[in-house]
């Protein structure tokens, strides 16, 4: 992943200032005994700086040679839909070997315009070149497709992005105003610290559950938490993994964002075997978002996983 945005400690999804509005991801799976600290692969830099000479990753279908290719960028919304694509090298041919980062060789994630739901999935490659992923976007809109990935024999990865189109009943909505603590089926996630733009910052990610912090994560993917973050407004995406080796409660990432503005965060944790993601809405100026008049947000945006 290219990115300007940097996060290297926490856990969840693509957006970069705080606050909650939940969000589920229900997933089992076995993972590694222990995650080490993070290492660098497409739009992620361990040492939380950013690459000034480079866009964030996503904003791009084509970079470096490679061009994301989708089969059918026109879906219909609530209808299950196999959702294939190609990774074309600078010749045309479809990409066929790859390097295997974070326990898979390429992370697709899903995600609409109004940041409103996200989708965490892996996609199964065929001899051909072509990858799979069965699917369905909830709701009608524009969506933005992120392939990260590296390919076999190359220095760093990279992450494209192409639109998809979901027809149907068209209502867009704002970011939800989130605070800095989201529930998940049970579990309380609490967002420390602040982003700063162009400065680096530290945040947290504590996990509770029925008042007792969780000191027990599993790993999952090869750490004890992932964190995409997207910009509002373009998509700007950052995939990032904590530098915390030690399963809880706090996740711990230091992060630079490349701009000002609101950003969506998903985190995803592990926990009794399930994959669960916290989301939260987020402003990059040092103050995080207002929380609603109720104590807690109501609304859960839906999140997916795929493996």
């Amino acid at each position: 992943m290219n990115t300007a945005l940097r996060i290297t400690a926490f856990t969840a999804a693509l957006a970069a200032a705080f606050g909650l509005a939940l969000g589920v991801g229900h997933a089992t799976g076995t993972g590694p005994a222990k995650p080490g600290p993070a290492a660098a692969h497409a739009g992620h830099d361990p040492a939380g700086e950013a690459a000034a000479d480079r866009l964030p990753g996503g904003l791009q279908v084509s970079e470096r040679g490679y061009t994301l290719s989708l089969d059918r960028p026109f879906v219909t919304a609530g209808s299950p839909t196999d959702l294939r694509f190609r990774i074309l090298g600078a010749d045309g041919k479809p990409v066929t070997a790859y390097q295997q980062q974070h326990e898979k060789e390429l992370h697709l994630i899903v995600a609409p315009r109004d940041l409103s739901t996200f989708q965490h999935l892996h996609p199964v490659l065929a001899a051909d070149g072509t990858w799979s992923a069965p699917t369905a976007v909830p709701a009608a809109g524009e969506y933005r497709v992120f392939a990260d990935f590296t390919p076999a024999g190359a220095s760093e990865g990279l992450t494209l992005g192409a639109d998809l189109h979901a027809a149907g009943d068209l209502r867009p909505a704002p970011l939800p105003d989130t605070g800095r603590t989201a529930t998940v089926d049970g579990y309380t996630v609490t967002l420390g610290g602040d982003l700063t733009p162009g400065r680096s910052s530290h945040l947290t990610l504590d996990v509770s559950k029925d008042g007792a912090p969780v000191t027990d994560l599993q790993p999952y993917l090869g750490a004890y938490g992932h964190l995409v973050a997207l910009r509002a407004g373009d998509l700007a995406y950052l995939h990032v993994h904590p530098d915390t080796t030690t399963p809880g409660p706090g996740i711990g990432f230091t992060t630079t964002a490349p701009s000002g503005g609101g950003y969506r965060l998903f985190l995803d944790f592990r926990h009794q075997g399930t994959v669960r993601t916290a989301a939260f809405t987020v402003t990059a100026d040092g103050s995080a978002a207002p929380a609603p008049a109720a104590t807690t947000a109501t609304q859960e945006p839906t999140v997916g996983h795929q493996h």
